[in-house]
C-alpha cells in the first residue's frame, strides 16, 4: 500500500510538474526561474493532497461511525478502514519527502529571483533588485518566514515520531505531533504571500510575442509582406531603400502585440485543500470533548502480576462493542497527555461496568498506579462507594473502533496474543461469556504467548468461566486454547486447583506457527477465517506472510492486526 501511495503521488508530482513547464501563463516565471518553478508548483501540488489526507484517518468518531454503520455492509471495505493508522504515517511520509523536494526547489527560486531581475516585468520579481540578498526572501517575507518555521516544526514532528523516541519517551513524541496545529495555520499564512504569479492576458499578449516600443512604433513600420499577417500592426510600407530587417525574416510566426504582458498572483489553493479535513477535525475533537467531560466512576483498581493494572469503571450512557478502545485522561498524571487502552469489559444489558487492563511502563502509567493506590505494594484496592473521593478523576474518551470488532463475525477466528497484547480478546472473551448464539461465529482458536507464567493469571478465572460454561453447554469444541510460555527453566504450571483446565493446555516453547495453520485449515476446508494478532511485530510479520500464503485446502486466511490511531 505504501509503494503505490509514493507511487500515484509521484505520478501526480510529474503530471504538475509538465504542467507547469509547458504552460503559456508560466512563460515569462520559467524563463526567470527555469526548473525551479516547475519542481516548487509540483510538490506544492503532492504536499496539497497529502496535508489533505493526513488528518483523516485522525478522525476517531467518524472511522467508529463508518464500522458500526450499516451503510457499510462490506467486510472488505470496513477492513480497509482497519489501515488509517498506516495511511496517516504513508501520508507523513510523502509529506516528508516533498518539502525536501519543495525547499530546495524554493532555495534555487530565491537565488534565481536575484540574479535574473528583470526590469521590464517588475511585477513578476519577487526581488527588489538584481543582486539582492536571497536570504532576505527567507527571513523578511511571510512566505518565507513561515516556510523556515514550518521546517522546523516538521523536522521535530518527524523526528519524534520515529520508534526509539516513541518507546523510550512517549511524551516527546506526544507534545511535538499537537504541533501539527502550529503547521497548518503557518501554511495558509504561507500559501497567502503570492509570490509566484502567472500571466492573465494570454490572448492581448501571447508569450514571446514581439512587443515594439513607442519610439520603434514611432519611426519603424512594418514591411509589405507581413500586411496580411498583421493587418492591425500596418501603418505605412517600408521605404523602397530600407532592407528588411533580419528579424523579420527569420521569425516570420512572430506576433506584434502593443499590450503589456499582466501577471497575478494564483488564489491560495491550499485552502481548499486543507479548510473541509481541518474543520471537520476540530468539530469532531470538540464533540470529543464535549462528550468526555464528565468524569467516570471508579469501582475497583486491581493489582495484577507482573506489573498490570485493572480499572474497572462506571459511566453514564456509556455504550461499547467488544474489541473497542477508550483514550485515558488524568489531569492529577498529566494536564494535557492522554493514552488509549483497549476494553477489557464492555458494558452490558445487566451491568453497566467497564474495564481496562494497562501495563505500567513509563512514566505516565507509574504516575497513575501511584495516584490509584494507596500503597504501591498492595495487591487489591476495592473501595466502598462513600469512599470514591479518594481517587484522581478520570475522563474517558470513546469508544472507538478497532479491527477485533470483526472477530465475531466470521465464523472461525483465530486470536493470537503476544504479553498484554491480550486485552483486546479479553473484551471478546467476556461477551461470549454472556451469550455466544446471537453471533455468526462457530469456532474460536485463542492462542495466548507469555513470557513468564504469572502473566497468564490477568485472565485464567476468565478462560476457566468460559471453558466450563461451554462444556456444561456441549460446546467444548467452540474454543480451542493454547497457552505458551516461551521463556521458562522447567515445567512450570498455574497455581491453583481451579486452573487445571488451563495447566493441561499450557505448552512450553513458541508456537509453530506454519504447522498451525496448516492444521486450522484442514480442520476448515474451503471456509474463510479471520486472522486477529495483538502482539509483537515479529510475531505480526510471520502470521501476515502465512495468512497471504495459499494452502491446498481452498481456506482462506484474513489478516487484522490491532493498530491505535
Amino acid at each position: 500500500f505504501q509503494f503505490f501511495w509514493l507511487s500515484l503521488n509521484v505520478w501526480l508530482f510529474g503530471k504538475t510538474f509538465l504542467l507547469y513547464n509547458q504552460g503559456l501563463q508560466y512563460y515569462y516565471l520559467h524563463q526567470m526561474l527555469g526548473l525551479g518553478l516547475c519542481v516548487s508548483r509540483a510538490s506544492a501540488s503532492v504536499l496539497n493532497l497529502n496535508c489533505c489526507l493526513v488528518l483523516l484517518p485522525m478522525c476517531r468518531v467518524l472511522l467508529a461511525f463508518l464500522r458500526g454503520s450499516q451503510k457499510v455492509a462490506s467486510k472488505k471495505t470496513r477492513r480497509l478502514l482497519d489501515k488509517s493508522k498506516t495511511f496517516h504515517v504513508t501520508c507523513g511520509i510523502t509529506i516528508c519527502i516533498f518539502s525536501v523536494l519543495h525547499v530546495a526547489a524554493h532555495l534555487v527560486n530565491a537565488l534565481n529571483f536575484s540574479e535574473n531581475y528583470n526590469e521590464e516585468f517588475v511585477t513578476l520579481n519577487a526581488a527588489n533588485y538584481r543582486g539582492e540578498d536571497p536570504r532576505k526572501l527567507l527571513f523578511t517575507t511571510v512566505p518565507g518566514l513561515t516556510g523556515v518555521i514550518m521546517v522546523l516544526v516538521l523536522f521535530l514532528m518527524c523526528t519524534a515520531s520515529t520508534y526509539a523516541i516513541r518507546v523510550s519517551n512517549y511524551d516527546i513524541f506526544w507534545y511535538t505531533h499537537n504541533l501539527f496545529f502550529v503547521f497548518y495555520m503557518l501554511l495558509m499564512l504561507h500559501v497567502s504571500g503570492g509570490v509566484l504569479k502567472y500571466q492573465t492576458n494570454l490572448e492581448e499578449h501571447p508569450p514571446g510575442c514581439f512587443n515594439p516600443n513607442k519610439t520603434l512604433r514611432q519611426n519603424l513600420t512594418v514591411p509589405k509582406a507581413f500586411e496580411e499577417l498583421f493587418p492591425d500592426y500596418t501603418t505605412e510600407p517600408f521605404p523602397e531603400d530600407l532592407p528588411v530587417p533580419e528579424p523579420f525574416v527569420q521569425n516570420s510566426f512572430m506576433r506584434l502585440c502593443s499590450k503589456e504582458p499582466k501577471f497575478q498572483s494564483h488564489f491560495p489553493e491550499t485552502w481548499f485543500w486543507i479548510s473541509g479535513p481541518l474543520c471537520l477535525y476540530c468539530v469532531e475533537r470538540l464533540y470529543r470533548y464535549i462528550r468526555s467531560n464528565k468524569p467516570v466512576t471508579i469501582t475497583s483498581v486491581i493489582s495484577h502480576p507482573s506489573n498490570v493494572l485493572e480499572v474497572r469503571m462506571m459511566k453514564d450512557d456509556f455504550e461499547a462493542r467488544p474489541g473497542q478502545y477508550v483514550i485515558l485522561h488524568c489531569p492529577r498524571v498529566s494536564a494535557l497527555e492522554s493514552h488509549p487502552f483497549t476494553l477489557t469489559m464492555c458494558p452490558t444489558d445487566t451491568k453497566a461496568t467497564f474495564g481496562v487492563h494497562l501495563k505500567v511502563v513509563g512514566d505516565w502509567t507509574e504516575r497513575f498506579r501511584d495516584l490509584l493506590l494507596l500503597h504501591s505494594n498492595q495487591d487489591t484496592e476495592i473501595l466502598p462507594i462513600f469512599q470514591q473521593r479518594r481517587y484522581p478523576k478520570l475522563y474517558v474518551d470513546g469508544p472507538f473502533g478497532s479491527p477485533f470488532e470483526e472477530s465475531l463475525n466470521y465464523e472461525v477466528s483465530l486470536c493470537v496474543a503476544g504479553g498484554i497484547g491480550v486485552t483486546p480478546f479479553a473484551s471478546v472473551l467476556n461477551t461470549l461469556l454472556d451469550g455466544w448464539k446471537c453471533y455468526k461465529l462457530r469456532r474460536l482458536y485463542f492462542i495466548w504467548v507469555c513470557r513468564d507464567i504469572e502473566s497468564f493469571r490477568w485472565f485464567a478465572d476468565l478462560l476457566c468461566m468460559l471453558h466450563n460454561k461451554l462444556w456444561q453447554e456441549n460446546r467444548p469444541d467452540y474454543i480451542n486454547i493454547q497457552l505458551y510460555l516461551s521463556q521458562t527453566d522447567g515445567i512450570q504450571k498455574i497455581i491453583g486447583e481451579k486452573y487445571q483446565a488451563l495447566n493441561s493446555r499450557l505448552l512450553i516453547g513458541r508456537p509453530r506457527w506454519k504447522l498451525l495453520f496448516d492444521d486450522i485449515a484442514k480442520c476448515n476446508r474451503r471456509k474463510t477465517i479471520g486472522v486477529f494478532c495483538c502482539g509483537p511485530n515479529k510475531i505480526s510479520k510471520i502470521l501476515h506472510k502465512l495468512s497471504n500464503s495459499s494452502n491446498s485446502y481452498g481456506t482462506r486466511f484474513e489478516y487484522n492486526k490491532e493498530s491505535f490511531s
